[in-house]
């Protein structure tokens, strides 16, 4: 059974407009009926929960596409399929995690005493070893 975007957007919470744009960018694709009205195979609710999960870990939509182009276009993707194109983001996200741990671990030491001067921070910063690495926020620029 094929979807109408409109039963799309209701099952996978999404915005008829938003499904648009994604189709426009290349995350979906829909058959057109002789009235010229767009359908869905249902596999197109589980590409639609990647794209948002995707989206929700700020993963750009340009990568979202290429890992979507991995999936079968003549079959339902299998749990295997998902599986494989999922583990090709576990680098990233890995790295990710790491920097939002040292933002969350490191940020108020860094930034939250007061001081706003780690020039002259004595705790974090003597003699402004940081600022000769280079310019911007040089603890949470480490991975």
């Amino acid at each position: 059974m094929e979807l109408t975007v409109g039963q799309l957007a209701e099952r996978s919470g999404v915005a008829v407009s938003a499904l648009h744009f994604f189709e426009r960018q290349g995350l979906l694709t829909s058959t057109r009926t002789a009235g010229n009205q767009r359908r869905y195979r249902r596999d197109a609710l589980r590409r639609v929960a990647f794209i948002r999960i995707a989206q929700r870990v700020g993963i750009p939509l340009k990568e979202v596409a290429a890992i979507l182009a991995l999936l079968p276009d003549n079959r339902t993707p299998t749990r295997e399929d998902w599986a494989r194109v999922s583990a090709c983001w576990q680098d990233e996200l890995d790295r990710r995690m790491r920097h939002l741990q040292q933002l969350r671990d490191d940020f108020t030491a860094c930034v939250g005493c007061g001081c706003m001067s780690l020039a002259a921070c004595p705790l974090v910063n003597p003699g402004d070893k940081l600022g000769n690495e280079g310019a911007g926020p040089r603890r949470l620029l480490t991975s």
